[in-house]
């Protein structure tokens, strides 16, 4: 299987966070690159010899963290895309998914989709959703 220019950057990307979460100095770094690889540098790597390096930092102990997935954010009228960006927000910083807000939304309003709402109501799912975020902040303290 062909490799994509993207897929590569990626594994590059990988080899540097697993260095940061390691706390790997420099010396370190290229010490593990040349061990596996013989090379010194992830620009002179190959999409094969990345994955080997990526094997290795796992070995190491490292463990990559994937993102949260809460669903691809709904399309609405560029007018809204502030508000929408608050409900991501939220989203994102409490740990739910779309399906969370738009079920609020079905509750509060009787609407089956945030993209649905008028602006008004959009305001009042965000205090909604702030209200909520508070409380599960509070229960957490």
């Amino acid at each position: 299987m062909p490799y994509t220019h993207a897929s590569r950057r990626a594994l590059v990307a990988k080899v540097k966070i697993a260095q940061k979460e390691l706390a790997m100095d420099d010396d370190v770094y290229r010490a593990v690159l040349r061990r596996v690889t013989g090379k010194d540098s992830c620009a002179k790597m190959d999409v094969a010899e990345l994955e080997k390096v990526c094997a290795e930092m796992a070995h190491l102990g490292f463990a990559a963290k994937s993102k949260p997935d809460i669903g691809r954010r709904p399309q609405r009228r560029s007018a809204a895309d502030p508000m929408m960006r608050k409900i991501e927000a939220l989203i994102l910083d409490n740990g739910w998914s779309w399906n969370y807000a738009h079920g609020t939304a079905k509750r509060m309003f009787g609407v089956d989709r945030v993209e649905w709402l008028c602006g008004a109501h959009m305001h009042k799912l965000v205090a909604a959703l702030q209200i909520a975020a508070n409380r599960k902040k509070g229960k957490e303290a």
